[in-house]
């Protein structure tokens, strides 16, 4: 097992947007007259219970919102599509996110961000195949791995980019964990999101939603760099020997 720490300023992410990869964050949707979303063009649409699909992806809580904002702090140049699994609560069901995902993958999406997720190990069959098939398309998941000691689903799956927070961690900054043969990855990164002017830190929203939030941002400058990057062995490789990094 070996760990790496990388800058957002330094290889293989410097000098890159994200340009042209599509992303799916799906979370409470995505109010795009945010000032910290407006100007990039966003599409998207809302899974329900019984698995209806319409095209109103109109953040009502704010989070979704938010985590849109972090990733595109690094990611500016990103193809943004938000995926509306919740309403006026952060509560959904296993089977929507599983649908989620399997939308966001038919909607091309490369990478698939999910700040939220469940302890529930029941919920881990309907997850898994979702997850499984998203990674036969070439889409690669990044979700919560662990938070307040306890395992999150589908964040510990071993074929998700898993993700804990690392208060070490400056917010442009990550830690990649590369272990097993054949190798995969894991992160450790900041949970606070883009500060917001005149409001301190301490108030602004924080937590494993933003640090699973800012290494999708991370991810999305390498694919920019490698279009053929598909799982997380692609992932572990490309992290391996990318030139100079932050040790």
């Amino acid at each position: 097992m070996s760990s790496r720490r990388f800058s957002l300023d330094a290889p293989p992410f410097a000098g890159l947007t994200g340009r042209n990869v599509r992303v799916a964050v799906i979370d409470s949707g995505v109010h795009p007259a945010n000032p910290h979303i407006g100007g990039v063009a966003v599409s998207g649409f809302r899974v329900g219970v019984d698995d209806e699909i319409d095209d109103d992806f109109v953040d009502r809580i704010g989070h979704g919102t938010a985590v849109a904002a972090a990733i595109l702090e690094k990611a500016p140049g990103i193809d943004l599509v938000a995926v509306r699994v919740f309403d006026r609560t952060l509560a959904t069901t296993g089977e929507v996110l599983a649908r989620a995902i399997t939308r966001a993958v038919e909607r091309g999406a490369r990478l698939i961000n999910l700040s939220l997720g469940t302890t529930n190990p029941a919920r881990a069959a309907t997850l898994g195949k979702a997850i499984d098939e998203a990674v036969a398309a070439g889409s690669i998941v990044v979700s919560a791995r662990e938070s307040g000691g306890a395992q999150w689903l589908p964040g510990s799956l071993p074929n998700v980019a898993g993700v804990t927070l690392d208060s070490s961690c400056d917010r442009h900054e990550l830690v990649a964990t590369i272990e097993g043969s054949p190798p995969t990855v894991w992160f450790r990164a900041s949970g606070y999101p883009r500060p917001i002017p005149g409001v301190p830190v301490e108030r602004n929203l924080s937590g494993i939603s933003f640090a699973v939030a800012n290494v999708t941002g991370f991810l999305a400058r390498l694919l920019e760099r490698n279009e053929g990057l598909r799982d997380l062995r692609d992932l572990a490789q490309a992290l391996a020997d990318p030139g100079p990094g932050v040790e």
